[in-house]
């Protein structure tokens, strides 16, 4: 019965042969590691994070009377409710770790580097989604620290030069963060996901051309590459398993862990917390929004933090594929930045006084002194590599043939 129902599919809509030629005999890599699964964790992560603010948004009110409280009926009344506020607001956390791991395995790699660079920029403008959608629903539980976040990250819009005080209105509906702020942002948090959905669809066109890339930087051979499945299905599903074990831990024992303190406290917007700060995600862009004295200096290098990334295609000028892998002072600079980035969420996180404020500063020069250095060193390390001698090995690198075994051994 179940062939002839796919048989009939197949005369009106090509199933069968998508499902063979995008998922199950789809050409990968027989060489990807666990690093690779972060990808697909990214997928089910979106899918569960729909799938549970659908059912939040069936019981939530927005209005600025109301938000509140119908959180909390919806943790003390409705069936699981609970379970789909804690699976909702954990999994926003979970959603970052497992972009910026994805993204900390594509530099470190050099999978952003051609022919991939339109796969690179379809994911920063995921990333960018994904951001403006985590931001818009910070507000909706309605705290005060939600109120106060949206009170700060809104005004900084007003630094935008001649049409600030426009920007600023628009984005709250109102003079102030209240009843049309907040019926906007959920409508808009609604929407997001989908947009983000077909954002994703792209990015697997954009990946499904040019093919994944692995740890030795090169293209394999067609000897080289094995089915997705079940090869690799069963290996993001043991990857998966491994993700929900800790994910549930979060879940079930440290559910408070990611959601202020502040933010069980109903929105006052006379009385201002002692330190206002955004979500442990955002906590760099933060500190180098606040590194910069001059507002406007600030609002422009947080926004270049972000979009800077899109030149890495460009910036990184070296001839050897494999990126961090066979490059060591490529290899050095990498782990600089995640150091730096590390430093910046720190240093966001604290109030901007005593050494934290130069050390702020130092950090957010090392961050973008990173992307400055990146054309020069990748060609000075070019001429270094060569000036020693190539191994073979290495050779067949530069010459983009596939390595032997022994060095990918080693």
């Amino acid at each position: 019965m179940l062939s002839r129902v796919i048989g009939w599919i197949d005369q009106r809509f090509p199933l069968t042969s998508f499902v063979k030629r995008e998922l199950t005999d789809y050409p990968t890599p027989r060489n990807l590691s666990y690093w690779w699964n972060f990808g697909f964790l990214a997928g089910f992560v979106l899918v569960l994070q729909i799938a549970t603010g659908i059912f939040l948004a069936m019981h939530y009110k927005a209005d600025v009377n109301l938000a509140f409280d119908s959180v909390q009926h919806i943790m003390r009344d409705i069936k699981y409710g609970w379970l789909l506020r804690y699976l909702h607001s954990t999994g926003a956390s979970a959603f970052f770790v497992v972009i910026y791991i994805h993204m900390a395995r594509t530099l470190y790699y050099g999978s952003y580097r051609a022919p991939r660079e339109l796969l690179w920029w379809t994911g920063q403008l995921l990333m960018l989604l994904i951001m403006a959608s985590a931001f818009m629903g910070y507000l909706l539980p309605w705290g005060q620290m939600s109120y106060w976040g949206a009170e700060v990250i809104t005004n900084l819009f007003g630094a935008t030069p001649l049409i600030g005080d426009r920007v600023v209105l628009w984005l709250r509906g109102d003079f102030a963060v209240g009843d049309a702020t907040l019926t906007r942002f959920y409508a808009l948090h609604y929407l997001f996901p989908f947009l983000i959905v077909a954002m994703v669809v792209i990015h697997m066109v954009a990946l499904h051309t040019v093919k994944s890339s692995n740890p030795s930087g090169i293209n394999l051979a067609a000897k080289d590459n094995i089915p997705f499945h079940p090869y690799y299905t069963s290996k993001d599903f043991f990857g998966l398993g491994i993700y929900l074990i800790i994910f549930c831990v979060f879940v079930f024992f440290l559910p408070h862990l990611f959601i202020e303190p502040n933010n069980y406290i109903p929105a006052n917007p006379l009385v201002t917390p002692l330190h206002i700060e955004p979500e442990w995600y955002f906590l760099p862009f933060y500190a180098i929004l606040r590194a910069i004295p001059d507002m406007l200096g600030g609002v422009v290098a947080m926004a270049l933090s972000v979009v800077i990334f899109a030149v890495l295609p460009f910036a990184d000028r070296s001839s050897i594929p494999g990126g961090a892998h066979y490059r060591p002072v490529f290899r050095v600079m990498f782990y600089v930045f995640i150091v730096d980035v590390l430093v910046l969420g720190y240093v966001g996180s604290q109030a901007p006084i005593g050494f934290l404020v130069p050390l702020g500063q130092i950090a957010t020069f090392i961050y973008f002194a990173t992307f400055i250095l990146l054309p020069f060193v990748s060609k000075a390390e070019d001429r270094w590599l060569r000036a020693r001698g190539l191994p073979p090995e290495l050779q067949a690198l530069f010459e983009q043939r596939p390595p032997r075994e022994k060095w990918l051994r080693k």
